[in-house]
């Protein structure tokens, strides 16, 4: 039986309160054959992932949120750190919003999941909880090449109000980063639903005004024109469990555009969260959402990924793909 090599990311600010850091730190010290890292900053992360690529870890489990999770898969498959030997990765539910690990059915409590990963790799019983999964690659800038961008990866792509709202959370917090009345998943939704809930009356003043975004999916123009919210995903659903993506086709990006205006938003808006909008809600009043391998798209707003957030540039020119596949690892 092959042994495992299993390596841990612990990311001491995503989000956990002490008593939670403190059971697991105390659990990975009394397991001295799993490799633990403590870090507090992205700075940190490159040399941390050179170092487990040195010594040839085979799981990569993630004791972080979302942003934890990009910033690992874009160093991973942006840097090459471990070459053609890209781990497999299990994220723990540990961080303020946890969208990719939710997705993946991962264990509510992330000393549970860690602990149930331990005992399958020693068991031999890691496959039946893989999941191979796409990743979008975001590649922004302003050359006409791909290859001249900068590039992120992560599960989750949005610009419009999905970004403003997440933006929005985040101010629930001090700059102490001591807890709010809501955070993470309870935070982006309730902002959200506020969000949504003015769009319905018809409100499209500050940040529910429109952006202007040209839209190409596999070579072909959507719209040029302004839209109320862009997303692109290669997750089931998002958090509060939506499914905002009903498109067909073999692509493996599967986006969603809103354009402003659509047709009876207020009549729309639950079933095209739930992934069910009605038969009317097409592309020609304002409702997209096709699964596509590439896509363009020419904005001067800002965007997410995975809950990380870029500003507005002008004229930037953002590519979407997602043609690298990692092994993921429910925990």
């Amino acid at each position: 039986m092959v042994i495992l090599r299993i390596g841990v990311v612990n990311n001491l600010r995503a989000g956990k309160n002490e008593e939670s850091v403190a059971r697991m730190l105390s659990f990975l010290k009394d397991h001295s054959e799993v490799l633990s890292v403590e870090t507090e900053s992205a700075e940190a992360m490159p040399e941390v992932l050179s170092e487990f690529a040195r010594q040839e870890v085979d799981l990569l489990v993630i004791n972080g949120g979302d942003g934890t999770i990009q910033n690992i898969l874009t160093e991973i498959l942006g840097n090459d750190d471990f070459g053609d030997r890209v781990p497999m990765i299990a994220p723990l539910r540990a961080g303020r919003t946890n969208m990719s690990a939710m997705d993946l059915a991962a264990h509510r409590d992330p000393l549970s999941g860690l602990e149930q990963l331990i005992d399958c790799a020693k068991d031999g019983r890691i496959a039946e909880r893989v999941e191979p999964r796409r990743v979008l690659r975001v590649s922004y800038g302003h050359g006409p090449h791909t290859s001249q961008r900068a590039a992120q990866y992560g599960m989750f792509f949005g610009a419009g109000i999905i970004k403003r709202a997440i933006e929005l959370n985040h101010r629930l917090f001090d700059k102490t980063g001591k807890r709010a009345f809501v955070e993470g998943v309870p935070g982006a939704t309730l902002v959200t639903a506020g969000l949504i809930g003015r769009l319905v009356t018809g409100d499209h003043s500050g940040v529910l005004a429109p952006d202007k975004i040209e839209i190409l999916l596999d070579g072909q123009p959507v719209d040029t024109g302004e839209f109320h919210l862009v997303m692109a995903s290669t997750l089931s659903r998002l958090f509060a469990r939506m499914r905002p993506f009903w498109g067909q086709g073999p692509g493996g990006v599967r986006f969603t555009s809103l354009a402003a205006p659509c047709k009876q938003f207020g009549k729309a808006a639950i079933g095209v969260l739930r992934g069910k909008p009605a038969s009317w809600a097409t592309p020609e009043v304002g409702y997209t959402s096709r699964n596509v391998g590439h896509v363009e798209l020419r904005m001067k707003c800002g965007f997410t990924v995975d809950g990380e957030l870029w500003q507005p540039d002008s004229e930037r020119s953002i590519a979407l793909t997602a043609e690298r596949v990692v092994h993921f690892v429910r925990a």
